[in-house]
């Protein structure tokens, strides 16, 4: 599996502060943003503080809750300064022991990243938000639940999916997965419509 090395440990230092100041601005309480977030608002504030550090589905859930992207929370530059993304220009952050890699533009209602997926890590964690979620693999087996169905993926394969699907995501593979990962804030339009 191809790794790059980790991001240095005041990576995501600069995203806690980030976090408080976005919960403030949008005139929300410690308790309100944990509820809308489904977290306890002991782990938001760790979180805020920097002693607990965030996961994609965290990140996720309260880039929507502020109305802004993942991009923006970790800290990227608009879309206009950085259009292109060079490979090896960018510091991966480290999370929960997922490792992310930018691969858009940040400032987008489309997001992109590469993460590398540690076996064991967080495969029971349901998630269910609005917005649509792509995902390709790149190396090593990857488990995808959609619902009751759980799905194994092989290096090549990929999904999309209506992410109000409860899903979650593991490494089926002992060195894990690494995977291109896109997520949209906005709503699938609706493939069955009622009549």
């Amino acid at each position: 599996m191809t790794t790059s090395a980790a991001a240095p440990a005041d990576g995501l230092d600069r995203v806690a502060p980030r976090l408080r100041d976005m919960r403030r601005s949008r005139g929300l309480t410690l308790e309100a943003a944990a509820q809308r977030a489904g977290l306890s608002p002991a782990h938001l504030s760790r979180l805020e503080t920097g002693n607990r550090q965030p996961s994609l589905p965290m990140l996720l859930a309260l880039a929507r809750i502020y109305g802004t992207t993942v991009g923006e929370v970790l800290g990227e530059l608009p879309p206009e300064e950085q259009p292109v993304i060079r490979g090896g220009r960018t510091v991966p952050m480290n999370a929960d022991g997922w490792t992310y890699h930018q691969v858009g533009a940040s400032g987008r209602a489309m997001q992109a990243l590469r993460v590398v997926v540690p076996y064991g890590a967080q495969g029971d964690l349901v998630r269910v938000h609005p917005g649509e979620e792509w995902l390709y693999v790149l190396d090593g087996r990857l488990r995808l639940a959609l619902g009751d169905t759980v799905h194994e993926l092989a290096p090549g394969d990929s999904a999309h999916f209506d992410s109000l699907t409860p899903h979650r995501i593991a490494a089926a593979t002992p060195a894990g997965t690494e995977l291109l990962f896109m997520h949209t804030l906005l709503q699938s339009p609706d493939v069955h419509p009622h009549v």
